[in-house]
Parts: structure tokens; sequence; C-alpha cells
């Protein structure tokens, strides 16, 4: 028998639905996301540390999962919540790479999840509202105590979780989907925010030896390791808390390419002298377009932040390079007089199209020219 449960938010909206994945409550920032599928990459991405994503979609969890989609090790979203989950264990998924059904994949993970929700009501209510914060429960169905709870709990705004979703030592990724070619390679500092596996891969497949160092990594330690360029990455939370981050990219600002990618991008806007501000509900799924104001081009993105860079506050020396047709929003930016770039977006996608991984190629190239100009 399925077990009751309840979403409240912290506004008294609440919604009804059964228990899934893991048996215990959770709470966070409750966020929707609008990819049609990928919903294991989605809920492996760190950068949705501290949230509870709302599946768009009707229908999620009819392929099962394998550990070949995993983003991280293992989901770290707060929690999820579903129209409609397909519950059958792996044996019965339709997918001859499932291992397990998502809702396993959940249990073990400890993520709890809510399904039976109405989450076209749930996402208008987002977008009218903005995003909420909230608690799913299957232990404590009295509203008022959960709305109490839901009230108490901290806004994103202010809040550093890239110190919760980084690495604790440095490592260098190496992964056997890919086999570099014999030869020399260009050493890239990755700052691990809470990058995604998609991102190293890419980098990998530009024939780059990868270092993943922790978030408050030194720019002198990353100078002293011999670095060639530093990848600036993804993560969850608000980035004028990273104070420790945009001093670092400010010791590394001329010293070396740089290129950021979604939490890395806003933190690279802060340390040229940009500011930032919270979106009303952010921007998650697959199907974002944004216009290349350089070359007129228009792609199809993969996102997932609630934080933005406001373009009025770039300095002379940096130009926006993207923009969101949705809303206008400042998607990238570059430094006129610096060898540094950003993309709001995510270019390695996963989920989402390829239409943007030719940035990864950009940032090869950059290094590569920087590399000969100081010679």
């Amino acid at each position: 028998m399925s077990k009751p449960a309840l979403l409240m938010l912290d506004d008294g909206t609440c919604f009804e639905g059964q228990a899934c994945g893991a048996a215990h409550e959770t709470a966070g920032e409750v966020v929707f996301t609008t990819g049609m599928c990928g919903y294991q990459e989605t809920l492996t991405d760190p950068s949705f540390h501290g949230q509870i994503i709302t599946f768009t979609s009707a229908h999620v969890g009819n392929y099962g999962t394998s550990p070949q989609d995993n983003e991280a090790s293992l989901p770290r979203a707060a929690g999820a919540v579903f129209h409609d989950l397909f519950n059958e264990e792996h044996t019965n998924v339709p997918h001859w790479r499932a291992t397990e059904s998502l809702n396993t994949l959940l249990a073990r993970a400890g993520i709890p999840g809510i399904s039976g929700v109405d989450t076209r009501a749930l996402t208008l209510h987002l977008r009218k509202r903005g995003t909420r914060n909230g608690v799913i429960s299957a232990l404590d169905l009295n509203r008022p105590s959960l709305l109490r709870r839901a009230k108490e709990l901290p806004a994103m705004a202010g809040r550093d979780l890239a110190i919760h979703a980084t690495c604790k030592e440095p490592y260098t990724f190496a992964d056997g989907t890919y086999q570099a070619p014999p030869g020399p390679r260009p050493r890239v500092a990755v700052i691990d925010y809470g990058v995604k596996r998609s991102i190293l891969l890419n980098l990998a497949r530009q024939n780059m030896d990868i270092q993943v160092w922790p978030a408050t990594v030194s720019a002198r330690q990353i100078l002293a390791s011999g670095a060639h360029g530093v990848l600036l990455s993804n993560g969850p939370g608000d980035p004028e808390a990273c104070t420790y981050a945009v001093k670092t990219i400010e010791g590394l600002l001329g010293r070396l390419p740089l290129f950021g990618i979604c939490l890395g991008h806003q933190l690279l806007g802060l340390a040229l002298g940009a500011r930032a501000y919270k979106l009303p509900f952010g921007h998650h799924g697959a199907n974002h377009p944004v216009k290349d104001l350089f070359s007129g081009q228009v792609h199809i993105t993969s996102q997932n932040h609630g934080f933005c860079l406001h373009p009025a506050s770039l300095p002379a020396n940096v130009c926006p390079s993207h923009q969101n047709l949705n809303d206008e929003t400042l998607e990238g930016l570059v430094a006129t007089d610096l060898p540094a770039f950003s993309v709001q977006f995510h270019p390695e996608a996963a989920p989402g199209p390829s239409d943007a991984r030719g940035l990864f190629k950009r940032f090869a190239q950059l290094i590569r020219a920087h590399a000969q100009a100081e010679e």
C-alpha cells in the first residue's frame, strides 16, 4: 500500500501525494525543471544541493537508472516531486542499460520524494510566486506543524552551498570511457564548486590532463601546480556568499586562462566587478534558447541556476557574450583584456542538447594560445 505524503510550501500551499524514495522527511527550496528526460543526470547534479526538484514531465522513471548516467556518485538533491513515478524494479524497466529503478536509487541515496502531485499546478504556482521553501513528509501529516517548519527554513540568498558540494581533497580525473592519444597535454585545474562528471569528460576529450581542486583552493596553490588553465565549475547556492572563491579568482585573473560555467560564471563576474541577484524562479531544464551576441546564432541550452549577473554592472573591460531569449538575462561574458570567458548555461548538457559543446574546444584553444604567447 502506498503511504500518504504531503508537500508543504512556506506560503501555506499544500500538495497531497504518496511517499516514494527514502522513508524520511526532507526540506529545501522547491524548484521546477522542464526537461522531458534525463531525470537521473538532473538528480545527481550537485548544483541541486539543498533543493527539492519538481519534474514538470508527467511520467518520470520509465527507463530506469544506470551508474553510467550519474553526474556525481549519488543524487545530491534534497528531494523530488513527481506527477507519475514509474515504480517497477529494474527487471521490468524497458531499457537494456537499467540496473535499478529510479525509486530504488532514491531510497538507496536517502532522497525522499512524493508522487501523485499535480505538478502542473505546482509549477504554475512557483512561476507566479517564485521559488518557495518547502517540506516533504510522510511522517508528519499535521499541516500547521509542517507550515511552521517550512517557514523556519533559511532563504537560499546568502547561503554558501558550494562548500558542501565540493571535493574534500584534490584528485586527478581519469575515466575509462575516453582514451587520450599519446603526447603532451595541457594541464587544466578544475575548481570544484559542485562539478558535474560530464564537464570533466568534455575536458578530457580536448586532450587535457585534469586536476580537480576543492572550492577553497588558493590562487597560489593553483599557480604552483603548473596548471595551464583553470575551469571554474558549476555548483549550488549564492555566489556572493563564496567570498573565498572570488578572492582566488581575483588572484588568477591575467595569470592563466579562465573558463567559468554556471556558478563559475557568476563567481568570475563578481571577481571582475559585476553584481549578482536572485531570479524569481530560476532556470532549470534542457530547452532554454540562448543567443550568441557575437555570431547571432541561437543555441538550445541546458540550464540550472537560481542566480544571475546584472548586465549593467559589467565593467568596461567585460562584454556580454550570450543572452537568454526567454527573459533577456545575461548568459555569458568575455573579458576584452584578459584570457577569461564564461557562460551561465551548461555546454556539457547532460541532460540536454549538445549545441554549445564547442566552448570546450574554445577553452582548449585559448590555453594553447596563451602558452605560446608566454614562451
